[in-house]
């Protein structure tokens, strides 16, 4: 049978077992860990398995179609991804790949309206959601751990003076751009922490709504502002741009545009830093699950692709830093917070969404730690001379941060 023959083909490392519909029982691989059980529903599903399996997997598992073992679809996916990464082959798989990779322009085409639509459908979900995932700052974005055993708040708190130091906010007053300002964490943070005064831009509704609030209630409102606006309409210009999680939305056809719009709009002596996931394999494109149900135009890209409009731009490449394991953690600890509140959540939405957010969040995590994701910062400036000649004002800095942060505790 051909599903059994692709499976044979295909599971090379770890044991997977799989309960078919006529009560066949079949095992793959070669008897070690990982170890994973699936049941598989119907003929059919076997069929969207075979033809289609990069998207059939996820959406089999969200209508029930595809059940692993008790708890165990992490183990699923961590099967599937280790065979991956180590080449193991399926024909139809490698035909769409190419074919995702003929259309990925199209794919990742994000104009404003459709660069809206997009930032809607993941990120205008009811905020519940959110504040049951994240950490209380509701940074939804990678974390950054010094030792690996800090708490959610303390990482991302770290991520916020970590970027701080990079962006040489040397006096108070300097005037910051802030672009996907999400629920408005860092303009907020810059302003209380480091007297910057922060115009921060979103397309999502819902997050402007509550940064908005969070600014009155932390009496910063005459100091930060928020506004919903697309990147490619900001005119003023600033002493410094910021922008985290949000250049995985802008799309390969649109990396000129961004650049060349924070080159015109920082000052000469200015500085900017772009926070991104990115990938350690070369250009690629994004699988087709997650662009239909999580991020339609997202796109996590090679520095390969990225560097070029950089240097396109005019802006110096000032400094690069590659955060390889960090959003492994920081996923760890929204999949575990998940699991924890998912009748709360299941009470939000159904079932079928809860299953969906499930696959999001485990498939994402092993992306970091069994494929080739990894985040990426770059500090760019229009002058070579706008930040110091040496890498130890970045420690400094953020070492007399998280000083004063103790103290206030």
């Amino acid at each position: 049978m051909l599903f059994h023959a692709v499976l044979n083909r295909m599971i090379q490392r770890g044991t997977l077992t799989v309960h078919t519909p006529g009560g066949r029982v079949a095992h793959y691989g070669n008897g070690d860990m990982p170890q994973a059980t699936i049941s598989i529903g119907s003929y059919r599903a076997m069929r969207r398995l075979l033809l289609n399996p990069a998207l059939a997997l996820g959406e089999l598992y969200m209508e029930g179609e595809l059940v692993p073992g008790e708890g165990q679809l992490y183990q699923l996916l961590d099967l599937v991804m280790l065979n991956q990464h180590e080449g193991a082959g399926h024909a139809v798989e490698a035909l769409r790949q190419a074919t995702r990779l003929l259309r990925r322009r199209w794919d990742q085409l994000n104009p404003a309206g459709r660069a809206r639509r997009n930032v809607a459908h993941h990120y205008d979900l009811n905020g519940r959601l959110y504040a049951l995932l994240l950490d209380r700052d509701r940074q939804y974005s990678c974390a950054y751990f010094r030792e690996g055993s800090e708490t959610l708040e303390a990482a991302q708190q770290a991520k916020l003076r970590h970027i701080a130091a990079k962006l040489c906010l040397v006096r108070p007053g300097l005037e910051v751009l802030d672009i996907g300002c999400g629920w408005g964490g860092m303009a907020l943070h810059l302003a209380r922490e480091w007297g910057a005064r922060v115009t921060g831009i979103t397309l999502s509704e819902e997050q402007l709504g509550v940064a908005r609030q969070r600014a009155a209630e932390a009496g910063l409102d005459g100091q930060v502002r928020f506004e919903l606006m697309d990147y490619r309409d900001w005119r003023q210009p600033v002493d410094r741009i910021v922008s985290v999680g949000m250049f995985e939305h802008v799309g390969v056809n649109h990396y000129d545009r961004f650049f060349g719009v924070v080159k015109r709009a920082l000052a000469a002596d200015g500085v900017a830093l772009v926070h991104s996931i990115g990938r350690q394999s070369g250009p690629g494109a994004t699988g087709p699950w997650i662009r239909k149900y999580i991020f339609p135009g997202g796109y996590s890209p090679a520095l390969s692709e990225v560097l070029p409009a950089v240097e396109r731009s005019g802006l110096w490449l000032t400094d690069v830093e590659i955060l390889r394991l960090h959003y492994a953690e920081t996923i760890g600890h929204w999949r575990r917070r998940f699991a924890a509140n998912r009748d709360a959540i299941a009470a939000l939405y159904d079932e079928r969404f809860c299953r969906m957010f499930e696959f999001y969040l485990v498939a994402s995590e092993l992306c970091f730690r069994r494929s080739d994701h990894m985040n990426f910062q770059l500090q760019l400036a229009p002058g070579r001379d706008a930040v110091p000649l040496v890498r130890d004002y970045m420690a400094r800095a953020e070492g007399e941060a998280a000083a004063r942060a103790r103290v206030s505790a």
